[in-house]
């Protein structure tokens, strides 16, 4: 098998749960199958944080995306000296919030837990609608002039969250594959504005998994739905760093997923449990899209749920320092906000405590932890709180993700420092 020499190269939840969620059914048999065009290298790389591959370049990251160096950094930390520490801890949760509007229980999470973000789940209505609904979610959440993210899935497609009037119907990737990067750069421009318009400031989108030709839609989570840009590394970059860069224009966030990536995968994390990637090594050449994603200036990272054996067999993505600290943080030297994948509603992590998920991710250096079931909200934040006042290196940790996510948000427009 190559490895990706140099990651960078020019060129991530219930009731479809995309990106994150996924709107195919239950698939039989979760494991992974290797590419006939991607044979096994002979040899494994230690599952170590600190076992970095040679590395010849990195990627560098936009000038738009956010340092903890940024401007204001007085008016941030009055911010986080101002949180306590659980609220601190809720701005490192998103809670799933209807597309058409919060019910009465999401309304009174929302109300009492400020949860540093929302995520919108089910199909929503039209952009008027949402604007309306978005701007009750954001006022419900904000604190002390901290406003959420508030974040949909719109890939395209099958994975499609706001399609109602107003809204254009976005082609599947597989289409968008087919386009010019300046096509592909202008057409995400107009759909990041109809999302700046209905209150939506955070896409969890693009999709920057490589799936092989080989399996294709056996491929339940990317290649079954028409997620994927392609099957190498190199035009799948290229659509990633076109479509982050027209959200951008348009004002509006972006996170490339599902890394270390899906593309070899056959189970569908959201509804089967056990699913494993046997064939994805550190350096892989396949990271390409994630470090060219980067490059363009992805404000986030998501990262799946899978467990990768040949990098480490013990833990989930989301649960392993070697993955999110590594290579993430390492051998990518990504410095900015790492979100999950989902870990509320999802299958995958159903045998794992709910307030674990949350810690183990924290732990392993990741920010944000989705949770497509409201109700975990409160299960998570206290979690995390109990960890931080027993444990000062995760207190530590916990006060680095926040400020990781107010630096963010400050960059965006998202943090009033009157």
């Amino acid at each position: 098998m190559k490895t990706f020499q140099g990651v960078a190269v020019v060129a991530a939840t219930a009731l479809m749960l995309a990106g994150c969620a996924d709107s195919s059914p239950p698939t039989a048999g979760p494991s992974t199958v290797p590419s006939s065009s991607v044979p096994i290298p002979p040899t494994d790389t230690p599952p170590t944080p600190t076992a970095t591959p040679p590395q010849p370049s990195t990627p560098t990251r936009s000038p738009s995306t956010p340092s903890p160096s940024a401007p204001q950094t007085g008016c941030l930390d009055q911010k986080l000296a101002g949180l306590t520490l659980r609220e601190r801890a809720a701005q490192l949760i998103m809670t799933g919030i209807s597309a058409t509007g919060m019910t009465s229980s999401e309304r009174s999470v929302v109300r009492a837990r400020k949860p540093g973000g929302v995520l919108l789940m089910g199909a929503g209505g039209s952009l008027s609608h949402t604007r309306t609904a978005m701007a009750a979610a954001t006022a419900a959440a904000t604190i002390d002039g901290i406003q959420p993210f508030v974040a949909a899935d719109q890939e395209g497609g099958k994975i499609q969250r706001l399609k109602g009037s107003g809204f254009d119907r976005i082609p599947a990737a597989t289409v968008q594959a087919g386009w010019s990067a300046q096509k592909l750069t202008s057409e995400a421009t107009q759909w990041g504005e109809q999302l700046q318009q209905a209150g939506v400031n955070l896409d969890l989108a693009p999709v920057a998994d490589v799936v092989p030709k080989s399996l294709g839609d056996d491929n339940a989570p990317i290649g079954a739905l028409d997620r994927g840009y392609g099957s190498t590394p190199g035009p799948v970059g290229e659509h990633v760093t076109a479509f982050v860069k027209g959200m951008h224009a348009a004002g509006v966030m972006t996170s490339v997923k599902h890394f270390p990536g899906l593309g070899r995968v056959r189970g569908n994390t959201d509804f089967s449990s056990g699913v494993v990637d046997t064939v994805t090594v550190r350096g892989d050449a396949d990271l390409a899209p994630f470090a060219a994603g980067i490059k363009a200036g992805s404000d986030m990272v998501m990262v799946s749920t899978v467990t990768y054996t040949k990098i480490d067999k013990t833990n989930r993505a989301v649960f392993s320092p070697t993955i999110v600290q590594g290579m993430l943080r390492g051998d990518l030297q990504y410095d900015g906000v790492v979100i999950t994948d989902d870990v509320g509603a999802a299958a995958e992590v159903a045998s794992v405590p709910a307030g674990d998920r949350a810690t183990l991710f924290i732990a392993a250096g990741g920010d944000v932890v989705i949770t497509a079931d409201a109700s975990l909200t409160s299960t998570m934040i206290n979690a995390v709180v109990r960890k931080a006042e027993q444990d000062k290196a995760f207190a530590a940790q916990v006060d680095a993700s926040a400020r990781r996510v107010l630096t963010l948000k400050q960059n965006r427009g998202l943090v009033s420092c009157g």
